[in-house]
């Protein structure tokens, strides 16, 4: 361990701390229907959104219907996901003329991104088109990050309201979260992506010669706008497969800041959120607190043991096999990233329950 490594954690900490209460206070206006400065340009798209599916926003709904509401809509969600998987021959932006996925691989893929699991079988780039990419994984990435935030939103109202019943409206908190939250973050997000490198095009492969002068297919495409979300709805599935420790998914220190950096952010701000709704910020703050205590309880035992390296490998020929290497354990580590972003990135990640990964 050092000490550069321990000060990249405590900024990341203190980044993540200094995001808790205005994004935390934003959230609350939000979904409590309050006037926000996106309120001139968003109200009246939200508006037009509620007129054409026939929603009124101030109707709540009993939890029962509310959940009902949320189960039906995701269903539907899911079925149209495995569609677009199996009917990709025939759709466009399919420029390498990738082939319909496997029915169980459809299946396996739909429920995966519907749940916010994300969890990947299979090796996109030579797997979905880029309208499967967009349309499908990406667009889920959104709504499976709404759906999990007006849930959380409706249990907080739960505790706040002790004799009501009704949670709010289920269609509003999908339409608040997604369009005054995950869309205007992501799209800041995906615009420093590419400004750092990310691709966010819809061209073809390239085929480049090497030095040994072999061919190599480079996969490109709309990379930036599904890794943004990505991140920031803690979904984890990657468009290439080596996820973000792609150099095209995650290609510089600052990508990689602020990757863990939206991995973090809306789950520490809901804290704040909840102490505003039912109306003592502390409860917010000890509930922060107790996560925080659960994250440097993890960060200090990964970093101290990928710091230490791995006593089977000695420093030396013929040194004793219990001796640690120099250097800490680099094995998988990316280069670009060293020993303590690639540890702070893993407990990140799996505290958050993201599962993307820059560390193979």
């Amino acid at each position: 361990m050092t000490f550069l490594g321990i000060l990249q954690i405590l900024v990341f900490f203190a980044l993540v701390t200094a995001l808790v209460k205005p994004l935390g206070a934003y959230m609350a206006k939000v979904f409590n229907g309050e006037r926000t400065f996106l309120s001139p340009v968003l109200a009246p798209v939200e508006r037009v959104i509620y007129a054409a599916c026939g929603v009124n926003p101030a109707q709540e709904q009993h939890w029962t219907t509310y959940t009902v509401a949320m189960l039906l809509f995701n269903v539907v969600g899911l079925l149209l996901l495995y569609l677009l998987q199996r009917l990709q021959p025939v759709l466009p932006l399919n420029p390498q003329g990738v082939d319909a996925v496997a029915p169980d691989l459809a299946l396996n893929t739909a429920v995966s991104f519907t749940t916010n699991t994300n969890w990947q079988s299979y090796v996109p780039e030579t797997t979905m088109s880029y309208f499967t990419q967009m349309a499908g994984l990406t667009v889920h990435n959104f709504i499976s990050a709404a759906t999990g935030i007006a849930l959380a939103i409706a249990l907080i109202r739960g505790f706040a309201r002790h004799s009501t019943q009704t949670v709010g409206n289920f269609w509003a908190d999908l339409v608040r979260a997604t369009l005054y939250i995950l869309l205007p973050i992501s799209i800041v997000l995906a615009l420093v992506f590419v400004w750092q490198g990310v691709p966010q095009n819809l061209s073809d492969y390239t085929a480049a010669t090497t030095l040994e002068g072999a061919t190599q297919t480079i996969a490109q495409g709309p990379v930036a706008s599904q890794e943004a979300i990505k991140m920031l709805g803690t979904n984890g599935g990657g468009f290439f497969n080596a996820n973000s420790a792609h150099p095209f998914e995650n290609p510089t220190p600052l990508t990689n800041m602020l990757q863990i950096l939206a991995i973090f952010a809306l789950g520490a701000g809901l804290t704040y959120t909840l102490g505003k709704m039912v109306g003592n910020t502390r409860q917010g703050w000890a509930l922060y607190a107790a996560m925080a205590v659960l994250f440097f309880m993890g960060v200090a035992v990964a970093y101290a043991a990928e710091a230490g390296g791995n006593p089977l490998f000695p420093t030396a020929v013929n040194q004793a096999p219990t001796a640690l290497q120099a250097g800490g354990n680099m094995e998988g580590k990316e280069v670009r990233f060293g020993i303590a972003d690639s540890g702070l990135f893993a407990v990140v990640t799996t505290d958050a329950s993201c599962g993307a990964v820059n560390s193979m």
